[in-house]
């Protein structure tokens, strides 16, 4: 399979649909009925507390002192990525101030003019760039966002040429904010290499080591004349590693599917939304579990979000660790590298949890 040059159609920003004053939207965004969100009110400043929430965890203690306490914030990981897949972190050592230049210097360039943004317009072959669509299926119904994804790691992808240079500070920001993050994933992959009985370096090792893979794709959702017909992003699971989203804060959008519920996430202040990727479920023999998630939009707000992929390097075999092997929980998946995982994304778009599924060893 190879990722072909361009799109099949001719691009629409949503943004500008969104702007033109729309009363409805164009059928090419209507899902069909059973994908459809459930009519709401407005989500924008609901209280927290309303419902259910996916685990909020406070990471301050965990290379302190106190034992009881970091033995408490382990398990607290463990037990929310196994009955989860999601769960969010606070006090994780990113400083607050980037967090908001960031969200900041993202919302800038969403909002510049048209002719600066489409001197980044992607294509499907690397995705890298502004864009509007997931997938290469002509005529297929597509999500109510544009976003703009980039690479970190590995450093021979790092083009900052392909990064955008409005606001003026962007480049910088999104360069001292990534490295931030694969800071911030590295700790958390020793604590799930532990939580598993493995060697604290164990998932780091089995991604490459330092030759990992890291990628940003910033999500912008305008605001839906009609909201309760279509998607912000399709339900899906994310095909990585592991994920930490930067979320909005005042405007909720996130849906973890739970019990066959969509349970909508409410922020933490200055959180990160951690995620367990297809590839973990992999390597951990689906101990870890990466779960469907999608994205609603609002009639009345923009919304804003920033997801950090941290990936296995694209040419190593992914399978379940040795060690979690055993006669009664044998191999639940059959190796396949990254690079041949993720094209299949690349090319139908987000499709819920068919492709890790797919992988799944012949009983």
């Amino acid at each position: 399979m190879n990722c072909p040059q361009d799109w099949p159609e001719p691009i629409v920003r949503v943004q500008s649909l969104s702007e033109g004053g729309l009363n409805t939207i164009p059928d090419r965004y209507i899902k069909p009925p059973m994908d459809r969100p459930k009519p709401t009110t407005s989500l924008v400043e609901t209280d927290p507390c309303s419902d259910a929430n996916i685990p909020i965890i406070d990471m301050e203690g965990l290379y302190g002192d106190d034992c009881e306490l970091r033995n408490s914030i382990v398990h607290q990981i463990s037990e929310a990525s196994k009955e989860w897949g999601f769960f969010q972190v606070v006090r994780h050592g990113v400083p607050p101030e980037l967090l908001d230049r960031a969200r900041e210097v993202w919302r800038g360039f969403f909002h510049a003019p048209m002719e600066i943004k489409q001197a980044f317009a992607n294509s499907p072959k690397t995705y890298e760039g502004y864009g509007s669509r997931l997938g290469v299926d002509k005529g297929a119904i597509l999500d109510w966002s544009d976003y703009y994804f980039l690479h970190f790691l590995p450093l021979c992808l790092k083009d900052f040429n392909k990064w955008p240079n409005h606001p003026q500070n962007c480049r910088e920001v999104i360069d001292e904010y990534g490295r931030e993050l694969v800071k911030l994933c590295g700790r958390l992959m020793k604590v799930l290499s532990i939580n598993l009985g493995l060697e604290e370096d164990y998932l780091q090792n089995a991604f490459g080591g330092e030759n990992i893979g890291a990628c940003l794709r910033v999500n912008f959702y305008p605001k839906c004349p009609q909201p309760d017909l279509t998607l912000g992003l399709s339900s899906h699971s994310d095909p990585g590693g592991m994920t930490l989203l930067l979320p909005d804060q005042h405007v909720y959008g996130l849906q973890v599917r739970k019990d066959n519920k969509w349970i909508t996430v409410k922020p933490a202040p200055h959180a990160f939304i951690v995620n367990i990727g297809d590839q973990i479920q992999v390597l951990s023999n689906a101990i870890y579990k990466s779960v469907e998630h999608r994205v609603i939009v609002n009639s009345d707000k923009e919304r804003l979000s920033l997801a950090f992929f941290y990936n296995p390097k694209g040419d190593i075999p992914m399978e379940p660790a040795k060690e979690l092997v055993t006669a009664d929980r044998p191999a639940l998946y059959q190796p396949m590298t990254f690079d041949e995982y993720r094209l299949f994304i690349r090319l139908r778009g987000p499709r819920g949890k068919t492709q890790v599924e797919s992988l799944k060893s012949p009983r």
